[in-house]
């Protein structure tokens, strides 16, 4: 690693070329760190054979350079970083060493903090890059233009705060896009990530794929138009193998529908969707494992059919009226085993028969109102073993009855009237849950 700590005094460019040209390092040496060069140019020694066998290399913060030397040349190269060029503006043939086979060992390919890079000449050298597996472009806000195209599809394609960027953009198994441009994907992907603007569009290029496993969207609730139909109703039946569905922040979904059963959905998460309205009807026939829903007013009770029976993990958050519906939701072979209540509006919690029988874990979270819990709706959880009570600044005090004997674990935080009853000297309470094995009294 060779790198200057910065001090504020004017340094002699002469000498501090000199210094690194004289650095050179071994030319047995496999793997290298510049970082805070701060002259224009790098050492001839990095532009030549003399460093033959790297592996992986780092340059960062190196602000006065102007040009990027010719490492497309490095035949061993395996993984190159690239970070903090304030002068960089284009990325042409030079850097790929006007070659046909430029960076033939190439793996892992990272850009970030480009300021003012604007260019990726990829075409001058069309057989770049055919060992290429995980490429990452951050906060290059001025990038526009194409991307290098790969024959093989990269493992993962990760592209954050590029926002001019309009272009296709390569295969890749694994996409995480955030606040970038209008970026045409390609069909084939198997995991989606996407946040910020320009969601909408890019969702719509999606409908149809047969081959997304996990799709994770972040939308910017100002962002989504009121006449998209899309982000108002989404059909599960277009991503047939869909494992993972992720939503946040759309403004105007509404429903999430299917028309056939899905054997593949396992974890389903909506988030900030004001209007959102409606699940499945059918929800009862997905093969659901984890249920978490967020700040969706409007969604006030569940489909008819109930939940899925193997549904095993579910929390709610801000959503008092669909709390209230979970009474029937359930059937006599559910799965449940955690549970996480978060924002609720209801004074006594839980109701008798509100929960089912096979919970094993129950978490209160953030519930101002929250001044009792029902006995006879804690009394039937004969498999309760673990309850965990967090900012429930009105809670009283514990049922008069105490806890199931079965409970093992209790967690009571940042309740304060709770927490003085509990304590072990003189706590009111203290002798209801004398008995369980581990107490954690925040």
């Amino acid at each position: 690693t060779l790198g200057w700590e910065r001090t504020g005094n004017s340094i002699d460019s002469k000498k501090a070329e000199d210094v690194l040209e004289n650095l050179q390092p071994s030319k047995t040496l496999k793997e290298l760190s510049i970082f805070n060069h701060g002259e224009n140019k790098f050492p001839n020694w990095l532009q030549q054979t003399s460093i033959w066998n790297m592996v992986s290399l780092e340059l960062d913060k190196c602000k006065s350079c102007q040009s990027l030397p010719p490492l497309g040349l490095l035949p061993f190269l395996k993984k190159l970083v690239i970070s903090g060029f304030d002068q960089i503006v284009n990325v042409d043939a030079d850097f790929h060493g006007k070659n046909s086979s430029s960076f033939k060992s190439l793996e892992t390919l990272y850009f970030s903090d480009m300021r003012q890079w604007e260019k990726w000449e990829c075409k001058v050298v069309t057989g770049a890059y055919p060992c290429l597996q995980h490429l990452s472009i951050s906060f290059c806000p001025k990038l526009k233009g194409q991307l290098p195209e790969q024959l093989v599809p990269l493992e993962t394609l990760h592209i954050t705060n590029c926002e001019q960027l309009e272009a296709f953009a390569p295969r890749a198994l694994d996409l995480e896009l955030r606040n970038c441009g209008k970026l045409q994907l390609d069909s084939a992907m198997k995991r989606l990530v996407m946040g910020g603007h320009n969601t909408e569009a890019s969702l719509l290029e999606m409908v149809g794929s047969n081959t997304l496993e996990h799709l994770d969207i972040s939308s910017s609730l100002e962002s989504m138009s009121d006449d998209c139909v899309f982000v108002r109703t989404i059909s599960l039946d277009f991503f047939p193998i869909l494992r993972t569905l992720n939503l946040r922040g759309f403004g105007n979904l509404q429903k999430v529908l299917q028309d056939h059963a899905h054997y593949h959905l396992q974890d389903l998460t909506i988030k900030k969707c004001p209007k959102f309205e409606s699940l499945s009807g059918i929800m009862h026939m997905l093969s659901l494992k984890s249920l978490w829903i967020e700040d969706c007013p409007r969604l006030v009770s569940f489909p008819d059919g109930g939940l899925p029976s193997n549904l095993n993990d579910m929390r709610l958050s801000n959503c008092s009226r669909l709390v209230c519906s979970l009474k029937g939701a359930f059937g006599d072979r559910s799965s449940l085993e955690s549970l996480w209540i978060e924002g609720m509006d209801a004074e006594c919690f839980p109701g008798e028969g509100l929960l089912p029988l096979s919970l094993t874990s129950l978490t209160i979270c953030d519930c101002p109102n929250l001044e009792k819990l029902d006995y006879k709706g804690l009394y039937q959880l004969s498999s309760l073993r673990r309850l965990t009570l967090v900012s429930c600044p009105n809670l009283q005090c514990l049922p008069e009855e105490g806890l199931p004997r079965s409970i093992s674990y209790l967690c009571i935080g940042d309740c304060p009237l709770l927490e003085q009853r509990c304590q072990t000297e003189g706590g009111e309470d203290w002798e209801k849950i004398a008995h369980i094995q581990n107490l954690n009294i925040l």
